[in-house]
This record gives C-alpha cells, structure tokens and sequence, in this order.
C-alpha cells in the first residue's frame, strides 16, 4: 500500500484516491438516504408515538435547524481539528442519535434524536465534501470526484424514498433510524482504514476557535432557520417567527462586528475574499429554493391529485432521481470542456425551460406519461447543477479553508431550502387561492422564473476554468495528489 511522507514516519497509513472515493461519496448517500427516508415514515411515526398534527413536523425540522444552524461552526471545525476528526464525529453523533432515535418512545426524545442527527450532519458534510476537495485536483480529476459524490447523493435520495417505504412496512418505522446505525459505523471503520490521519501542529501554532465568532454566528443561524421553518406553519407575522428572526439578525450583526474585529476569525478573510464562493452559495441558496422544493409539489399532485401511495410515490420517483444522478454524472465530463459559469447558465436555462413545460402540462390536464418528458429535462439540468455549484464554491479556495468554504456553500442550500418552500407556497397560494392543483400549477411557474434568476446570477461568476491537472494514478495517495495540485498553482 502507498504511504505519504507522514505515513513513512508511522503517522499515517493510506489506500488509492479510488477507495478514498468510494469512502465519501458513501458518506454523502448516507447523508441523502436519511434526508428521504423519515418523510415515507413519518405517519407511522405520528401515530406510534402519539404525536399531535402540529408536533409531527419537528421529526423533519429539528433535523433542518440543526443541520443549518451548526453547518458555519461544523465547516471551520474541519479546519481547525482536521478533517478526518470532524468527519468521523459527525459519523458518530450521526449514528448514536440514529440509534436513540430508533428506541424513542416518547416524541421529544425522537425530536432531541433528530436535532443531534443534524448536528452530526453539520459536521460530516463540510467534513466530506472539503475531503473532496482536497483530495483531488482542480481539473479533471477534480470534476470526475465532484460527479461520483453529487451522484451518491442522488443514489441516496433514491434509496430513501424506497427503503423507507419498505423497512417501515417490514419492520416497524424505528428501522430507518436504525439501518443509519449500521450505515454510520461502517463509514467510521472506513475512515480510519482510508482517509489520511490529520496532521499533528504545535499547541503555540495551532489555529484558535473564534469562540465569540462561532457562538453569535451559531445562534444567529439557528434563530434564522428556526424562523424560516416554523413560518410556513404559524404565519410569518406570528410572535414565534418574529420574535427568532430579530433575534438572529441580531445576533448575525454581532457576528458580522466581532469578524472585523479578532485575529483569528471563525470565517478568515482570504474566504469572504473568494468571488466564486459568493456566487456559489447564491446558487446553493436558488438551488434548493427552486429545484428543491419540486419533490413536494410533485408528491402533492401524485397522492392528493393520482391517488398513489406513498409506496407508488417512491416509485414514481425513481424517474427523476436516476435522472438527476444522470446528469451529476455529465457534470464531471462538462466541467472538462466548460467553465462553471457556462455550465450553470445553461443548465439553469434548460431547467427553466422544463420547468415551465411541466408546469404547462399540469395546466391542460395532460397524461403523466406526457408530463415525464419535461420532468427528465429538469432532472438532468437539476444533476448538472448540484455537482457543478459546489464545484465552482469551493474552486480557487485554499485547502486550509476548504471545510470553511464547503460549510458555507452548503449552509446556502439548506437555508435555501426553508425560504424556497415557504415563499413558494405562500406565493402559490395568494395567487389562485387554497385549491391544491392550482397552488401545485403556479407554484411549479414560480419554480421556472426562480430558475431564470439562477441564470442571471450565474452570468456573475467567473469564467476561469479550474486548473488543469494531469489525472491521478489510482496507486497515489490522496496528500500525494493534493501536494502535486498545490505544486501546480
């Protein structure tokens, strides 16, 4: 087995970049698999632990607002402590939670359970996808890895919707949390076996926590997701949506000061300095608040409009999802031939244009079989965005801020996530009223204007290209490869 330079002095001990590979993008359908497969449960949940109509929703959102509120703290973590020790504690946190989870027998227990699960993935995702980046030069070899993790995560969406229709008609509803037990701790095993050991620094040289920084900016995001999820469910002039926004654009201007202010910043200027970090969170943030929030309209008509189950739903699903795993995959061979920029924008475009026919077909009342057309479209261009935005986030940031870098671009997608949702229903609904159809109609035409936005925000990016670097043998280790990419900028 090859050994990097701190490896020979018995430091370290790593595989191929194939294997190294293989690790993450399995880290990342976890991540994607858990995402799915709560939400076929969950009215097995509600009913097996007495959960009343308004509690219900916090086995999904205590999810969200942990995640989204600890991603800023859980990506400069994997700075600071290395990335191998921030991914295999969010591995940890992530399956003890699962496994607390799947014994609850009380819905605050289940609710805590799933707080931490977020918590866990605040940690493991900047930790993944900065591996990445980190790993693999810019160029080729970077594209192709960027492609096999964004298509892991769509594999893992996939998974989710199936796997959790048939673990919780098998076995009960506590087996989707406890498959993530088994899930995470073979990911642990393997982080140890593949995934370079961090390096040792000296106490008087070691990087220090912005405590201040990571405590205003935690609860500043915390209180701003918190709001974005319960408003859609208790208006957006209600005291509880109101009263956690003001206390997080407060605490997020504390955060903003206290970052001009300290040597060690918890986000280092070199990071907010990165043009295409700016412009890729912007486009993680349209992202997930346009393309994200298809799954819930598309399941809406299926079940209240075609009458599947949640079963055939799962199913049905299986189109789009091998679609926008598809187009994950292009992304790599893209990135070769274009800049991100191009890539986005016409991506973008295509998406629009999909968009816009299915929701056109919706209108007419035509066949499913017919809908599925524009459906692939979208798909394919939503694969081809997922993989290239992260991509062009994270190009031209240094590899000591790649966890930083990757916790930001993805603290977009998840906020991205709550604002898209909850303006598109309330929008959808103030234009043609409360009748489903309609509101599922003009919120898919709203879905395709956001996708143009995504076009003109992408014509900002830089047309640079990332860097073209000789592929990597399969025998070089992952510090190898990264130190020949570091050679070559």
């Amino acid at each position: 087995m090859p050994r990097t330079p701190d490896a020979a002095r018995g430091t370290a001990k790593v595989a191929s970049p194939a294997l190294l590979l293989a690790l993450l993008a399995f880290a990342q359908l976890i991540i994607a698999l858990d995402y799915n497969i709560v939400f076929v449960a969950l009215p097995v949940i509600g009913e097996g632990l007495h959960f009343s109509d308004t509690a219900l929703q916090w086995v999904v959102s205590a999810y969200a607002v942990a995640f989204g509120g600890f991603l800023l703290l859980g990506g400069r973590l994997a700075d600071l402590i290395g990335k191998r020790r921030a991914f295999v504690i969010g591995l940890a946190l992530y399956g003890v939670a699962s496994l607390v989870g799947a014994v609850a027998s009380d819905p605050l227990v289940l609710i805590i359970a799933r707080a931490f699960q977020g918590l866990g993935g605040a940690f493991l995702s900047p930790a993944t996808l900065s591996l990445v980046t980190t790993s693999f030069p810019e160029g080729r070899s970077r594209n192709t890895a960027m492609s096999v993790w964004a298509a892991a995560g769509s594999t893992g969406m996939v998974l989710g919707s199936l796997l959790g229709g048939v673990l919780t008609g098998a076995f009960g509803w506590e087996s989707v949390f406890t498959v993530n037990v088994v899930l995470a701790a073979a990911a642990i095993a393997g982080a140890f076996l593949l995934i370079p050991a961090d390096r040792r620094t000296e106490p008087t040289t070691r990087p220090r926590l912005d405590v201040p920084g990571a405590v205003t900016g935690t609860v500043g995001v915390l209180a701003i997701v918190f709001a974005l999820v319960q408003a859609p469910e208790s208006g957006w002039a209600a005291a509880v949506t109101l009263i956690p926004a003001a206390i997080g654009v407060v605490f997020l201007a504390m955060f903003v000061v206290i970052q001009r202010s300290v040597p060690e910043p918890l986000v280092p200027p070199t990071v907010l300095r990165s043009g295409n970090l700016r412009v890729g969170t912007a486009v993680t943030f349209l992202f997930m608040a346009t393309f994200g929030a298809i799954p819930f309209f598309l399941t809406t008509y299926l079940q209240q409009e075609l009458a599947f189950s949640p079963f055939e739903t799962g199913v049905a699903f299986i189109i789009p999802s091998v679609c926008v795993l598809v187009g994950a995959t292009w992304a790599g061979k893209l990135g070769g031939l274009a800049a991100p920029k191009t890539i986005l924008v016409w991506s973008f475009a295509v998406g629009a244009v999909g968009t816009a026919a299915l929701a056109g077909g919706f209108a007419v009342g035509l066949s499913p079989f017919v809908l599925a057309v524009p459906l692939i479209v979208l798909s394919l261009a939503q694969g081809v965005v997922f993989t290239t935005m992260f991509t062009l986030a994270t190009t031209g940031v240094p590899a000591e801020h790649q966890g930083t870098a990757s916790g930001i671009a993805t603290a977009g997608q998840q906020v991205g996530g709550a604002v898209g949702l909850a303006l598109l229903v309330l929008g959808s609904s103030g234009v043609v009223g409360a009748e489903p159809m309609r509101q599922i109609i003009a919120a898919t035409f709203l879905i395709a204007a956001g996708l143009l936005i995504g076009v003109v925000v992408s014509l900002s990016a830089s047309t640079r290209r990332s860097a073209g670097v000789a592929p990597s043998s399969v025998d070089e280790s992952p510090a190898v490869v990264a130190d020949r990419a570091a050679a070559t900028r």
